[in-house]
C-alpha cells in the first residue's frame, strides 16, 4: 500500500537552461503510479525536454528527478540503461526502423534485451500486435503504413518489454479523427490492462483531457496550474481558460510583442 502512495516519478526544484533561456525554473511534479498524467502547454514550453530529462538523456542544471526511488542523474551508465528498459517510449514520429517489417520492429527489443527463444518471441510479438489491432499487418514495411498505424506499431513495440511506465511524446499530432480516437482508446485501455503509469505530453486538449487522470500546465518555465481535467476546466485563471478552451484572446496575445502598428507605419524610412 505504501508503494502505491509514493509517486513513480518525483521531480523537485527542476531548473534547466538552454544558453541564457530558462526552460524550467523550480518545477515540481509528481507522477502517480497506475495513472495517466498529462504534461500540457503551448508549443516550445519544454514538454519534450521534460521527457528527455526523466529518461536521463539530458541533465538538469539544478534539482532532482527520481524514477521508482532512483535519482536518475546519479545512476551509473549501466544502471541507467537497466532503468530505461522499464520505461517505454512512444516518439512523436513513431521512430520505426524503416528497413524492418512491422513484426521485426516489435521483436527488436526482445531480441536485443532478452535471451528468449524465437518461438516465444513470436508469441509475444503477435500478442502485442493483436492488442493494437495490427496482427495481420505484421509483414508490412513501415512505408506501407498510415500515420495512425505507425503510431500503433510503435505503441506495441513500447510495451513489448512489459515496462512500468510509458512516455508519449505528442501521440495525437497529425492524426485523422479515426486514428486519434483509436490512439486515445488504446492508451487508456493498455494503461489499465497492464497496470502501467503513463506520461502524455501533448497540446491536444480534448483528446488528452479525455484520458488523463491529472494534468500539469506548463508555461514560461513554471507550472501554471495542475489538477484533474474537471478542475482545470473550471479554473478561475484566465490563462488556463484560454488554453483549455482555445480562446484566441486572453493573456496570451495574438500579436507578437513590439512597437504599435501606427508607430510602425510612421517609420517608412526604415525600409527604404
Amino acid at each position: 500500500m505504501l508503494e502505491k502512495r509514493v509517486p513513480l516519478v518525483k521531480i523537485r526544484d527542476l531548473h534547466f537552461y538552454r544558453g541564457n533561456r530558462a526552460i524550467f525554473e523550480g518545477v515540481n511534479i509528481d507522477i502517480e503510479r497506475g495513472k495517466v498524467t498529462a504534461i500540457m502547454g503551448p508549443s516550445g514550453t519544454g514538454k519534450t525536454t521534460l521527457l528527455k530529462l526523466i529518461g536521463g538523456q539530458l541533465r538538469p542544471d539544478k534539482g532532482t528527478i527520481e524514477v521508482d526511488g532512483q535519482n536518475v542523474h546519479k545512476l551509473s551508465r549501466s544502471d541507467l540503461y537497466e532503468l530505461r528498459k522499464r520505461m517505454g517510449m512512444l516518439f512523436q514520429s513513431g521512430a520505426l526502423l524503416t528497413d524492418l517489417t512491422v513484426y521485426d520492429n516489435v521483436a527488436f527489443p526482445l531480441r536485443e534485451h532478452t535471451d528468449l527463444p524465437e518461438s516465444m518471441i513470436r508469441d509475444l510479438v503477435l500478442m502485442k500486435l493483436q492488442a493494437v489491432g495490427l496482427r495481420n499487418a505484421r509483414n508490412l514495411q513501415p512505408a506501407e503504413l498510415s500515420g495512425g498505424m505507425a503510431r500503433r506499431v510503435a505503441l506495441a513495440r513500447a510495451v513489448t518489454l512489459e515496462p512500468m511506465m510509458i512516455m508519449y511524446d505528442e501521440p495525437f499530432t497529425g492524426q485523422d479523427p479515426i486514428s486519434m480516437g483509436t490512439l486515445v482508446n488504446l492508451i487508456h485501455r493498455i494503461n489499465d490492462a497492464m497496470g502501467l503509469t503513463s506520461i502524455v505530453v501533448s497540446h491536444d486538449v480534448e483528446e488528452t483531457a479525455e484520458i488523463a487522470d491529472y494534468i500539469y500546465l506548463l508555461s514560461d518555465g513554471k507550472i501554471i496550474e495542475h489538477g484533474s481535467p474537471v478542475l482545470l476546466r473550471g479554473s478561475g485563471s484566465q490563462w488556463v481558460q484560454q488554453f483549455m478552451h482555445g480562446y484566441p484572446d486572453g493573456p496570451v496575445p495574438f500579436h507578437y510583442a513590439g512597437p504599435d502598428f501606427e508607430e510602425d507605419l510612421l517609420k517608412p524610412e526604415e525600409y527604404a
